[in-house]
């Protein structure tokens, strides 16, 4: 049973029933969304145990739903707080530039800096602020993730068959994803494909890591990203001597790992310029000193069969200005 705290808010027990747009969506998430206010931590607790029940039986976190179904959640005990003191900061509303919208779905161009969503410290991102710019919008749900300093293409899904639909393309592989990176050193030019498996791991502090790791790692992920060489940067002239020999690449991966092309490329002996967790440190201060203060790593096409009537979309996102004007990059997209 839940501990008994101060200030209770909610001391009845209550229904919840599962529409059609909340239909394939796991439990936790269901409730996440249906309980603004109350603590994940919480969340996870009545569900562990069995206090939450569908359709009078105990069910899991990962627990499919299913429109019509019955989701019966406990009183909820939560503690009297100072919501002057605790209230979270408010979300300020903010429109992304659109690449695509329609009825179901939409593409936007993410810059970089900003977290897809709150969380680990970010109290606040992308989606979060989208909700805010459109009230009325009944459904907002990322359809996959972005790192904060990665810039480009993200989807966002505005039913809940289209946010199913599309995440079972990534599952199942068959969107096509490719970024920009810039990466230290003259790229070999027999190297097209990195297949090199990678181990998801987390600091004390809980921040996440990935190495790599090889076939015999149990938690080791095969990975696999294919290079192309779009050609040799050359950065401003009085950088030269200092930055040495960088190459543009286009990546595209056909496995999506958490920072997978970030530790691919390092591995291979080429770190994505300005990348603050697998690049080369001191080299990342001389490009900030030559005006190149972010990670030069950018979601640039993105090509998906639409969840509606299945036609091909190709997506694309404009290198932001602070790249494509850097060094002479601006010549590759003449």
């Amino acid at each position: 049973m839940l501990p008994m705290l101060s200030g209770m808010t909610d001391r009845a027990v209550r229904h919840l029933t599962v529409d059609a747009e909340s239909a394939a969506q796991r439990l936790d998430n269901f409730l996440l969304r249906e309980l603004k206010g109350v603590p994940k931590s919480l969340i996870y607790r009545i569900i562990r145990s069995g206090e939450v029940r569908v359709n009078k039986a105990r069910a899991q976190a990962q627990t499919r739903l299913h429109a019509g179904d019955d989701v019966r959640l406990p009183p909820l005990r939560l503690p009297q707080r100072d919501t002057a003191a605790q209230a979270p900061p408010a979300v300020p509303a903010r429109d992304f530039a659109l690449l695509y919208e329609d009825a179901v779905m939409l593409a936007l161009d993410k810059p970089a800096g900003v977290a897809v969503h709150g969380g680990s410290g970010v109290a606040f991102g992308v989606i979060e602020q989208l909700r805010q710019a459109r009230p009325q919008a009944p459904l907002l749900e990322l359809v996959h993730r972005l790192d904060r300093e990665t810039s480009g293409v993200l989807l966002v899904a505005k039913k809940r068959s289209a946010l199913k639909a599309l995440q079972d393309q990534f599952r199942q592989r068959t969107t096509g994803k490719t970024y920009l990176a810039l990466v230290r050193g003259a790229w070999p030019p027999g190297r097209t494909v990195i297949d090199v498996p990678l181990h998801k791991y987390l600091l004390p502090d809980g921040e996440r890591r990935v190495r790599v790791t090889d076939n015999a790692d149990p938690q080791g992920r095969r990975s696999i990203s294919l290079v192309r060489v779009l050609g040799a940067v050359h950065p401003p002239p009085e950088a030269a001597v200092e930055l040495g020999p960088m190459t543009l690449l286009a990546v595209t991966i056909k496995t999506g790992r958490t920072h997978q092309i970030r530790v691919h490329l390092a591995h291979v002996g080429h770190p994505i310029a300005g990348d603050d967790k697998y690049g080369d440190f001191a080299w990342n201060r001389q490009l900030s000193r030559f005006g190149l203060r972010r990670m030069f790593l950018h979601a640039w096409r993105l090509s998906i069969r639409h969840p509606a009537d299945g036609r091909l979309l190709e997506l694309m996102g404009p290198l932001p200005p602070e790249l494509l004007q850097w060094g002479d990059v601006g010549r590759f997209f003449d």
